[in-house]
């Protein structure tokens, strides 16, 4: 947890802010304000189930690709990335190649297929030609599961964020602030839906391309645009001199680092075509070729990002002490805030203060546009997947849907309050990493086993979801991510029995596995008919919502 006493870092944002304080809360009330304006907007839009939970599929391919790039660029890409390259060098930098070429896994494999099955969650793709109730449940308890652990990383984000720069050093102070994203997430959801979300990933997502690309340019100005010379500089203030810039930093100390690093490497790669806030963007557009579209977009968005992502890493290691960025945070999220800061001209400069400001309001503006996102495909898949389909057993009107949806908002909203709380000292790109390897573990398998093997039954999808769920989110329990390391989520507690930090090396193929066996093992006959249904339709949009 952050020490009892304020650090120098701390002391010297906190001043920064002071004289500041004016302009630093201008920009955060401005981005607020115009949120809100757009969800309210969006809300009076917002009056069927289709406008909530997919935007009336009105938007065009590069808007939802736009929207996707705002949804997967989170506090996780800004904030996680960057420390984890400032501090660890190449192995942070790995994160980078693993969150892009996740992409190509989704556009391949899942996205066309998945917009022409369903209408609103992967509940309606595992639900066509398995049995209903049993598998929709599954399908939303996994789908909230792994929303609640991408929430946690975006939560941790914003404690971070606003506390170095309003200077607040106090536990509770932190706390307070991840109670106000979330309450802002909350808000989000039940007044826009869908439609609102997407606007403010729209906006969010022009916003941060926007400052990364300038705290891009300033860093490299400041190099004469010699990488050569940013490399070497960062290299050598790092202390670790040329191991910086090799592999094994971080993951080549010892056989247990090189499986995690592999583990990581799974996860992050099988991950995001399994993670249910990009699923649902799918569905926002009208056909399966703008679906396909919108990710192309997407990669091309994102790509650049992650370019840069480099840049503003190798960055802040050449113009910080690795030190100096501990003593903020322990593991390395306000490196990039803290490299626009010093670029700017130091902390006593205004220069500094207003850009540590505005790329500080970016990754606010970040995290709220992911939250809201998150949010939505949680309380989606509980509204329609178990409410409507579970428990109501397909009798509930739109109505009383959308109803369910918002109240499960509200308690999405306090259960990710409290874990974020817990979770404000943890790496978020590390954070995220374990979001996707539950996805990968519980939701992949099932989905692609469903679109394309002809055997799948409903015992192997809920012996897939299930298990891999299970296996997972049990892994990380035990692990050192939650106790046995002063890095840990419990530091004094110690029951780390499972050595590695990602559980996907266990839980990934352990998923595929069970979804095999269970189906194989099946007394069910499965309904061929069905599933030649379910193929025409997902490659051809043939009868497709």
């Amino acid at each position: 947890m952050s020490p009892a006493h304020p650090t120098v870092i701390e002391l010297a944002a906190a001043s920064d802010a002071s004289e500041h304080r004016t302009l630093i809360i201008s920009l955060f009330a401005a981005f607020v304000v115009a949120t809100l304006f757009i969800t309210v907007w969006a809300g009076r839009q917002t009056k069927s189930a289709a406008d909530f939970y997919a935007g009336g599929r009105q938007f065009t391919g590069f808007q939802n690709g736009l929207a996707i790039s705002g949804d997967y660029m989170s506090a996780a890409s800004f904030l996680g990335i960057a420390g984890a390259i400032a501090l660890f060098g190449y192995d942070g930098f790995l994160y980078s190649i693993g969150f892009l070429v996740a992409w190509l896994v989704a556009l391949l494999l899942v996205a066309e297929p998945l917009r022409n099955s369903g209408r609103y969650t992967m509940g309606d793709v595992l639900a066509y030609r398995m049995r209903q109730r049993p598998v929709r449940t599954a399908a939303g308890t996994s789908t909230i599961v792994v929303s609640i652990f991408y929430l946690l990383a975006q939560m941790a984000g914003a404690g971070v964020l606003v506390s170095l720069l309003l200077g607040i050093t106090s536990d509770a102070g932190k706390i307070l602030i991840v109670a106000l994203v979330g309450v802002l997430m909350i808000v989000y959801v039940t007044i826009g839906g869908m439609k609102g979300t997407t606007w403010v990933q729209m906006v969010k997502a022009v916003l941060l391309i926007t400052g990364t690309i300038l705290i891009t340019f300033l860093i490299l100005l400041k190099f004469n645009f010699n990488v050569s010379d940013l490399l070497g500089t960062a290299a050598s203030n790092s202390g670790k001199g040329s191991a910086f810039l090799e592999p094994g930093l971080k993951y080549g100390v010892s056989g247990t680092s090189k499986l995690d690093f592999i583990s990581l490497g799974i996860a992050l790669v099988l991950g995001t075509a399994g993670l249910p806030h990009i699923l649902i963007r799918f569905y926002t557009v009208p056909t399966a070729k703008a679906a396909r579209k919108s990710v192309n977009w997407a990669i091309g968005i994102i790509g650049a990002f992650y370019l840069m992502t480099i840049v503003l890493g190798f960055g802040a290691a050449a113009l910080l002490k690795p030190g100096e960025i501990i003593a903020s945070n322990k593991a390395g999220n306000t490196a990039a805030p803290l490299a626009a800061m010093e670029i700017g001209g130091g902390g006593d400069s205004t220069g500094g203060a207003l850009l540590l400001a505005v790329i500080s309001a970016v990754a606010f503006a970040t995290i709220l546009a992911v939250v809201a996102g998150l949010t939505l495909a949680s309380s989606s898949s509980f509204a329609h997947d178990i409410y409507a389909n579970v428990i109501r057993k397909g009798k509930a009107t739109e109505k009383e849907e959308m109803k369910a949806a918002r109240w499960s908002t509200v308690f999405i909203g306090i259960v990710s309050i409290a874990l974020g709380a817990l979770a404000r000292d943890l790496n978020v790109a590390g954070l995220v990493a374990l979001a996707f390897a539950v996805a990968a573990s519980a939701n992949l398998p099932t989905i692609l086993y469903s679109l394309f093997w002809k055997r799948f039954t409903t015992q192997g999808a809920l012996w897939s979801i299930y298990g891999g769920l299970v296996a997972a989110v049990g892994l990380v329990l035990f692990s050192p991510v939650v106790s046995g390391k002063p890095s840990s989520m419990f530091p004094d507690a110690n029951f780390d029995f499972f050595p590695l930090e990602n559980p996907g090396l266990i839980s990934i193929p352990l998923g595929f596995a069970l979804g095999w066996l269970g189906s194989v093992l099946s007394k069910e006959e499965p309904d061929k008919g069905k599933y030649a249904e379910l193929e025409v339709k997902s490659l051809t949009g043939v009868g497709a919502h």
